[in-house]
């Protein structure tokens, strides 16, 4: 099987109580992590107090330099 240069990419596990800083995007900011579930993720702004539930969207990203593509399972 060739060989690729491959981009990985993994739900970040964010725990309640933790305190993040998006750097890009419309959701751009900092946040509080007030709920965590498989599917959702609920920030609440140090700000203005509010709070917003958003299907999962942070995720860890590695380069693999000598990976298969396609993917096995």
């Amino acid at each position: 099987m060739k060989k690729e240069t491959v981009i990985l990419f993994k739900p970040y596990p964010l725990e309640v109580g933790q305190k993040i800083y998006i750097e890009e995007g419309p959701r751009r900011g900092d946040w509080e992590v007030i709920g965590v579930t498989p599917r959702k993720l609920t920030l609440r702004c140090p700000i203005s107090g509010r709070e917003f539930e958003w299907d999962r969207f942070c995720y860890f990203a590695r380069v693999d330099e000598n990976s298969p593509w396609p993917h096995p399972d």
